[in-house]
């Protein structure tokens, strides 16, 4: 099995930026899919981007097109999700997820993070 970390969260205000890592330990990192959802209070659980497990692809919610950006480092066992211009409407809780999967692409998540909250003020 695989453990994910997340971290990098906090509060921000409007417009700033924020970076967040998912730290893997565990089975080969390059054998998963990864990908980062987010709950906001009162919502359900949102896909926000993936990453195939070569990178090739990525995929992006429409409400984060532009400003989030995805990308993993397998030599760290590392998963990122770059986030600029933030809104307040990104306030949510950021779960990193990853897809143990014979397929390139992300479909169902197999292990989950912990959570790491985003807090984005005006």
């Amino acid at each position: 099995q695989v453990q994910l970390v997340e971290s990098g969260g906090g509060l921000v205000q409007a417009g700033g930026s924020l970076r967040l890592s998912c730290a893997a330990s565990g089975r080969t990192f390059s054998l998963y899919a990864m990908g980062w959802f987010r709950q906001a209070p009162g919502k359900e659980r949102e896909v926000v981007a993936h990453i195939s497990r070569s990178s090739r692809n990525t995929y992006y919610a429409d409400s984060v097109k532009g400003r989030f950006t995805i990308s993993r480092d397998n030599a760290k066992n590392t998963v990122y999700l770059q986030m600029d211009s933030l809104k307040p409407e990104d306030t949510a809780v950021y779960y990193c997820a990853a897809d143990y999967t014979l397929s390139d692409l992300f479909r169902e998540a197999d292990y989950w993070g912990q959570g790491t909250q985003v807090t984005v003020s005006s």
